[in-house]
């Protein structure tokens, strides 16, 4: 999947999912790892780490 294509999924997600669009790419990352699909856990893995990019920095 290209670099377009993974933050275009990953602003959908999160305008489908919101605060939980991030918690469900881990989550989907997770189990595809678990069925041995490793190029789709990859795919999902970058859509998750475009998330925590769009999340900006945390503050405390």
């Amino acid at each position: 999947m290209q670099a377009m294509e993974i933050q275009e999924h990953a602003r959908k997600l999160r305008e489908a999912r919101g605060e939980l669009a991030l918690a469900h790419a881990a989550q989907k990352a997770r189990d595809l790892e678990h069925q041995g699909n490793t190029i789709e856990a990859q795919n999902w893995r970058r859509i998750e780490a475009a998330l925590r990019q769009m999340q900006g920095p945390r503050v405390s």
